[in-house]
């Protein structure tokens, strides 16, 4: 999450940095693991359920007779959980697939015509089979079940399938089964990283390769989806995770200070970036910051995201700050400000926006907001949106023409296809021309 060097230039003399990003980029493909993936993913083509085993007792210390979790192990998982976790996790579900639920209503089918007996129109028809990855590493997202099962099976998804990896233990992780249980998730096989992905896509788990691979995981998950695509559909390339705020003199810095880290605490890599037009804010936020570090458990991981990819930037004007900002193009952005509404009608890229001093996106990041916490990083906002039910739907066009419309679409067609030559095409349309005329006259 780094500003480009031709609006860095634009807006020379209109900012200055607090605090400098680093001087590399944040998420880098790493050679050695694109060259282990690729090996990985070849060896388990060839060799299937078997590679896929040898990886998961090598990986995952598995050495279970299956890697399928019973429909009752999964059903039962909320019971092993304390009561105010379990209760959490049922209030992140059902917002999650309420918000969901909101969002399929609004997507219609639809036809028009187009002209007398021209009519065309758009069917939307779930995927049929998904795959969703659900990590369970140092921090289990207990949410992604919400935002990669729930939001499928709103979609209607039919045949939705997870793989979760094992806990030191070997058991699986009971918040994360207990939220793709209530999520509506088929069934779920405790595997974990590059094999879990191969056996969901090439159909090794008694299943038929899911047409879509969803779900976060590590710089390992994230090469396999990529290595993957083409033979299944993503949700998206995503990672690490990013935070940005825009804020104004009104802001709370503890609060600002809080947020930055907050999502720096996902991992070393993780940006966090502050634009704001006040020099006082930005000063108290920097203090603010280093003395939050000194009571956090996982200053080891926010201490190194901050240093080497947490920025602060002062700038002259909210039009700066809204330039500057579309260009980072951020996965999340907070507007800490007197004029929120502003910022929210004028900026354009970003995975998802949260607006006021009420709003963190740790709300989202646990399902509490409704919104998926699934979005696009590294400045792919620019380009993409975040997951959503949409994503799961295929939006099929189709065309009904009727007789009396071939004089509206025919002749065109002809004079098209001769121009480039091809004349198989124009026959499809001068024989249903003859044929139309052929019946005027009878």
């Amino acid at each position: 999450m780094r500003f480009t060097p031709s609006v860095l230039a634009k807006h020379r003399g209109n900012f200055h940095f607090i605090k400098a990003p680093s001087t590399s980029p944040s998420a880098q493909r790493d050679p050695e693991v694109m060259r282990t993936v690729s090996e990985m993913l070849l060896d388990i083509e060839r060799y299937g359920l078997d590679a896929v085993k040898r990886y998961a007792r090598k990986l995952d210390r598995w050495d279970g007779a299956s890697f399928e979790l019973t429909a009752e192990h999964i059903a039962t998982s909320g019971s092993r959980l304390p009561d105010a976790l379990r209760s959490a996790i049922e209030l992140g579900s059902q917002r999650t697939r309420q918000f969901a639920a909101e969002s399929r209503r609004h997507l219609t089918d639809f036809e028009v015509e187009l002209v007398p007996g021209v009519i065309a129109g758009v069917k939307y028809v779930p995927v049929s089979r998904v795959g969703a990855y659900l990590p369970a590493g140092r921090f289990p997202l207990t949410a992604s079940a919400f935002m990669t099962v729930g939001v499928a099976k709103e979609a209607d998804v039919p045949n939705v399938i997870a793989a979760t990896p094992p806990q030191p233990d070997g058991a699986a992780n009971d918040a994360v089964l207990y939220a793709a249980h209530l999520s509506g998730v088929d069934r779920v096989f405790l595997l974990g990283g590059v094999q879990a992905l191969a056996a969901m896509a090439f159909g090794l788990l008694d299943e038929l390769p899911v047409n879509m691979l969803v779900g976060a995981g590590n710089a390992y998950v994230a090469e396999a989806k990529r290595q993957l695509f083409g033979a299944v559909a993503l949700d998206l390339l995503a990672g690490p995770s990013e935070v940005a705020v825009i804020a104004d003199e009104t802001a709370n810095p503890a609060i600002v200070a809080a947020d930055l880290l907050g999502q720096a605490e996902h991992g070393p890599n993780s940006p966090a970036a502050l634009i704001t037009t006040s020099q006082a804010l930005a000063d108290a936020v920097a203090i603010a910051i280093d003395y939050q570090l000194t009571g956090l458990s996982t200053a080891s991981i926010c201490g190194p995201a901050w240093r080497d990819y947490g920025s602060i930037t002062v700038v002259s004007s909210r039009e700066v700050a809204i330039e500057l900002m579309d260009d980072l193009a951020p996965e999340h952005l907070e507007i800490i400000t007197s004029d929120d509404d502003y910022y929210h009608a004028n900026l354009t890229n970003y995975g998802s926006l949260f607006l006021g001093p009420w709003s963190t996106v740790a709300y989202s990041d646990k399902g509490m907001a409704g919104t998926n916490h699934t979005l696009p990083t590294a400045g792919g906002a620019k380009h993409s949106a975040g997951l959503s039910v949409s994503r799961y739907l295929k939006p099929l066009t189709y065309q009904k023409v009727a007789r009396e419309g071939t004089m509206a679409l025919a002749p065109a067609v002809q004079v098209i296809s001769d121009s480039e030559g091809m004349s198989a095409h124009a026959a499809t349309a001068t024989m249903r021309m003859e044929l139309y005329r052929d019946s005027e006259h009878e």
